[in-house]
């Protein structure tokens, strides 16, 4: 199964395990694995005998890379199920959103890539433990998409104007970043991730979720952490200024121009130019307004606003020529609709933001 669901007997209660099982694709979401894993989200809800739910990836190399859009390809060229690309995200945003909401704990354990989906899963669990091997990424401006999936909601949240620096540049955060902004709370070595879940079980849960969150809380808090000093030296640390500065001015073209424009011998920094150069000039516009939008939005609308996005992207070439640029063909040279953020005009970026959906035909069934 692409999604393993099981429930862990406690010394009372029991905890609901839910793992991502498609290491081959690095647990890329696809539509199945999101109805299994919302199958299991929606009955532990209901269960009075899961107290907690822990959420992780299988293998070795990723926690999730994203949805995996790459089998969306053939409805959006107009072949196969039309209807495959907009049910996709429809069932992708409200798990999300799920686990944002969940009535109990949700504990994400999280270990090398966390990308696009994986990101949005990470940062909506309650509690987000990762690995020193990390790597965290927005990269959608490679394929013609957005920072989907709440990243409204959560680049928001990030300092000094970082958020719109990664939706820009796709920028790869490490472990000592994600701790510095926020991104993670907890790092653990990949062996202590089962010895948590044997000191979990060891557990007495009362079901009553402010309880067992306290409880949970304090035990996270008694986990023997790692000398930080150990752990890779993150890039924000040099850059963080900078990408501040660069990125606080009032027109994109202008930000833009900056970015690209600074000067500097860090590989990392030559990797985030490189790919806001080539990234899609559309997708930096809905960055550019996704965020500003978002403000002052609950995290619902956030979702709203996100899936009326992700359905006008389906309906627009950028992003079949992104899929197709990077892995199809993988030649790694997409021909955007637009070449520049300067030309792209601005009624193609509102219609992005159209409809405004509600509780009465909100398509994720969101109330």
């Amino acid at each position: 199964m692409p999604v393993e669901v099981q429930e862990l007997p406690c010394r009372e209660g029991h905890i609901g395990l839910l793992t991502l099982n498609s290491p081959n694709t690095l647990n890329a979401l696809t539509e199945e694995m999101i109805i299994q894993a919302q199958e299991a989200l929606d009955a532990w809800a209901e269960d009075d005998r899961i107290c907690l739910v822990v959420l992780r990836g299988a293998g070795d190399r990723a926690f999730c890379a994203g949805g995996n859009i790459r089998t969306l390809y053939d409805a959006l060229k107009g072949q196969g199920d039309a209807e495959a690309p907009a049910r996709f995200f429809n069932r992708e945003y409200r798990l999300d959103y799920s686990v944002h909401r969940f009535p109990k704990p949700v504990v994400g354990l999280a270990h090398g890539i966390v990308m696009g989906g994986g990101l949005g899963l990470l940062s909506a669990c309650r509690y987000r433990l990762v690995t020193p091997n990390v790597t965290l990424a927005m990269p959608e401006i490679s394929i013609g998409l957005f920072p989907d999936v709440g990243a409204s909601w959560f680049l928001n949240r990030l300092p000094g104007r970082l958020g719109l620096f990664m939706g820009l540049t796709g920028a790869r955060l490490n472990v000592s970043d994600a701790l510095r902004v926020g991104l993670a709370d907890l790092v653990i070595e990949p062996e202590q991730a089962s010895a948590l879940l044997s000191r979990l079980q060891d557990e007495r849960w009362t079901g009553e979720a402010a309880a067992d969150d306290n409880r949970l809380f304090r035990l996270l808090s008694q986990i023997e952490a790692l000398d930080y000093r150990s752990l890779a030296a993150g890039h924000l640390e040099r850059h963080e200024q900078t990408i501040a500065r660069l990125s606080a001015g009032d027109e994109l073209p202008v930000v833009v121009d900056q970015l690209l424009a600074s000067g500097s011998d860090d590989p990392w920094w030559q990797a985030c130019q490189k790919t806001l150069l080539h990234g899609c000039p559309v997708t930096a516009w809905l960055v550019w307004n996704q965020l500003r939008k978002a403000q002052q939005m609950s995290l619902k609308d956030v979702f709203r606003m996100e899936l009326a996005m992700a359905h006008e992207c389906t309906r627009q070439p950028d992003l079949v020529e992104g899929i197709r640029a990077l892995l199809v063909d993988k030649d790694r040279s997409p021909i955007w609709s637009y070449p520049s953020v300067a030309d792209v005009p601005e009624d193609v970026i509102e219609r992005h933001f159209q409809p405004e959906w509600d509780d009465t035909d909100d398509p994720m069934g969101l109330d």
